[in-house]
């Protein structure tokens, strides 16, 4: 589990195609210390497993279907990413509950900055909609966001100094994609609402 608190802002050191998936080396000197492998690390928000670690660099191996369901498959050489490790049992949880399971991707419609900080304006795939509420919470890219404003077909963020200095959302401009992950507890909730209208049959 991750809660979507950024701890650094990586970069994509090498691609590798294999056919039906791919093969990233990144670099990213704080999530790799003490890594191991199999040891799994958020990147831009999907949840990977190291299979190689050597220094600050590790390897993950990203299937077609994660490629497909995320905006990973957009990365190239020079790509900044934003890079978590799982929280630890007992640690703060400083974002929301993350699972690193990417719903679908969104695009940056509009960038509106203001003295202290700049509201980004998203797309949002229609059958993601329901589980976004204002005042909710998001995942953009990894990062635990909350919800300004939740339309149909959009929403906005705002988003602080720091988020838009340590993550990629300090640089993506409007056209670009991001990975979205709703609320896994809305995800629940309605699951439970349907099972419960089914047995009531």
């Amino acid at each position: 589990m991750f809660t979507g608190i950024v701890e650094e802002l990586g970069e994509v050191t090498a691609v590798e195609n294999l056919g039906d998936a791919s093969r990233f080396r990144l670099r990213g000197p704080v999530v790799t210390e003490g890594a191991r492998h199999g040891d799994s690390i958020a990147v831009n928000g999907v949840c990977l497993t190291v299979v190689e670690h050597e220094g600050d660099e590790f390897t993950a191996d990203v299937m077609a279907e994660t490629l497909k369901r995320s905006s990973l498959g957009a990365l190239t050489v020079g790509s900044r990413v934003n890079l978590e490790r799982p929280t630890a049992v007992g640690a703060r949880l400083g974002g929301h509950i993350v699972q690193g399971h990417v719903d679908g991707t969104g695009e940056i419609l509009a960038r509106t900055p203001s003295e202290h900080w700049e509201i980004v304006k998203i797309s949002l795939p229609a059958d993601l909609s329901r589980y976004v509420v204002e005042k909710g919470s998001i995942t953009v890219d990894g990062i635990s966001l909350t919800v300004v404003e939740a339309a149909l077909d959009h929403f906005t963020v705002s988003l602080i100094p720091t988020t838009l200095a340590l993550t990629t959302l300090g640089v993506k401009q409007p056209g670009d994609p991001v990975n979205l992950e709703v609320d896994v507890i809305a995800k629940y909730v309605e699951r439970l609402l349907a099972a419960g209208q089914g047995a009531g049959r």
